[in-house]
């Protein structure tokens, strides 16, 4: 929480969490072989677009996220970060 207040306060604006910490018997947890970055408290998904999508972005690299996942299309645009690093493939980008 505190990197996350951190990064909300650089980039000078309110997120909207769409998606936080998730039990392992949440559905999107429960189809995994093993516990993903919701499930251990370490990833969250920021309802963002356009310029300030960027911004989360640019600000969360520099204060050292290297997993990053971008869903910009539609209607339910989100920014994905995670800080999972001793559990998965470190650093990557990919989109939804």
């Amino acid at each position: 929480m505190e990197w996350l207040d951190s990064v909300r306060y650089e980039c000078g604006f309110a997120f909207y969490i769409t998606s936080g910490y998730r039990c392992p018997e949440h559905p999107l947890e429960a189809r995994k072989d093993t516990a993903g970055a919701h499930s251990t408290g370490k990833a969250v998904d920021i309802s963002v677009r356009g310029r300030k999508a960027l911004r989360v972005i640019e600000v969360a690299q520099k204060q050292g996220c290297t997993r990053i996942g971008i869903n910009q299309k539609g209607s339910a645009r989100f920014i994905h970060l995670d800080r999972a690093e001793e559990t998965m493939t470190s650093p990557a980008i990919w989109t939804y």
